[in-house]
């Protein structure tokens, strides 16, 4: 039986949620049955990691990249669609906004055959203005008309796509992210990866991994630690991540005097190791589809305070699993992580409970594959 063409398209590699879930679907995938090319921007911090799978056909586009810019992303237009009429693709599957919208109309244009679109959150939400809203809804409509199957990563998403008109309720299909669960169980690393950190014996350890963009809400962390610090003295704050924010995050922590209580990493590759060191997670977004550090959090046995974004609740159980605050409440935020640190018995509950949701087989990395896989057979079927 012939192999299939199967292109993946996803506008950067950077470490961030739907990049390692492709990158941990693309290695689990059955390289017997498939053909593999991914198209993605000349650079990312996860470029090294995609060049290493064997048998990847990667292309690093010198045009794609987040922002919008008619001349670059016409070319890049004009590079996926050559690409794919060069490799005869029978199959393009899309993650991320950009790359989402120019991978299905290049796809559509080649006339392939099927045509996939992962949803790792909605391009438009309610912190953008009216007209961009009104924008990037109508641009998902329109390429939801020609795209096969929408796959959402929560039913919060798929709620939230039907209740925009993108696409019908058939089109839709929910897929979880799946975890190595076992790879987070080791606490052997625990002193070490404190002590890489300037962590001592007595710190409680409050972390956060994001990219530093306003979706990720960084700077409300700071104003929480600088809360946090003022009655818990032996607190410090780890944030895990780079970006558009850094340096008016670097110029806040000064201006509140945290210098001694927040340490920036700047991206890890190392998360099992760094998750290790945390005594609780604790993340600030706006807006999410549903949260991959979340889920890697529970798997690392690390109680979560996290806001309440939508899908977070389908993995995040208030009071039970976790804990979830109102959106930009901070007051709230505080609250929990200072109530969650003086209550050991409500931490180690935490941590049991989250482990049992996260070790099930609906967040299981072979589900996902497996699942992955079905949605292929089945359009390769009708095709």
């Amino acid at each position: 039986m012939p192999r299939i063409n199967l292109l993946y398209v996803i506008t950067k590699l950077e470490l961030g949620g739907a990049q390692k879930q492709l990158i941990s679907l693309i290695g689990g995938l059955d390289k017997e049955r498939y053909n593999i090319f991914l198209f993605t921007a000349k650079d990312g911090l996860l470029i090294n990691e995609a060049s290493a799978i064997k048998g990847l056909i990667l292309k690093q586009s010198r045009f794609l990249e987040r922002p919008i810019n008619i001349f670059k992303d016409v070319l890049a237009f004009v590079e996926i669609l050559s690409f794919i009429k060069k490799n005869r693709i029978q199959i393009v599957h899309t993650h991320s906004s950009k790359a989402g919208i120019l991978g299905r109309i290049a796809a559509r244009v080649a006339c392939v055959p099927a045509i996939i679109h992962t949803v790792h959150g909605w391009s438009f939400h309610d912190y953008q203005p009216r007209l961009a809203n009104y924008f990037y809804t109508t641009l998902e409509k329109i390429c939801a008309t020609f795209t096969n199957k929408l796959v959402v990563v929560s039913s919060f998403d798929k709620e939230k796509g039907l209740k925009k008109l993108v696409g019908r309720e058939d089109q839709y299909i929910i897929i979880r992210y799946g975890i190595k669960g076992n790879e987070f169980r080791d606490q052997s690393m625990r002193s070490a990866a404190r002590r890489s950190l300037g962590l001592n014996e007595t710190d409680l350890a409050i972390g956060t991994v994001a990219c530093f963009k306003p979706q990720k809400s960084p700077l409300d962390f700071i104003k929480i630690a600088s809360t946090i610090k003022k009655s818990i003295p032996n607190t410090k704050f780890i944030m895990v991540g780079d970006g558009l924010l850094r340096r008016k995050a670097e110029v806040l922590i000064k201006r509140l005097d945290l210098g001694g209580q927040i340490i920036l990493t700047g991206w890890r590759n190392d998360m099992v190791f760094v998750l290790s060191a945390l005594d609780i997670f604790v993340l600030t977004s706006l807006w999410e589809g549903l949260p991959i550090a979340v889920l890697e959090a529970m798997a690392a046995g690390v109680p979560v305070v996290a806001t309440d974004t939508g899908g977070i609740r389908e993995i995040i159980e208030n009071g039970k699993t976790g804990y979830l605050v109102k959106v930009g409440d901070r007051q709230s935020m505080q609250n929990r992580v200072e109530a969650l640190l003086k209550d050991r018995q409500k931490m180690n509950e935490f941590i049991r409970l989250s482990r049992e949701k996260v070790n099930s087989e609906e967040f299981l990395l072979r589900r996902m594959v497996k699942d992955t896989e079905k949605v292929y057979s089945t359009l390769g079927e009708r095709s």
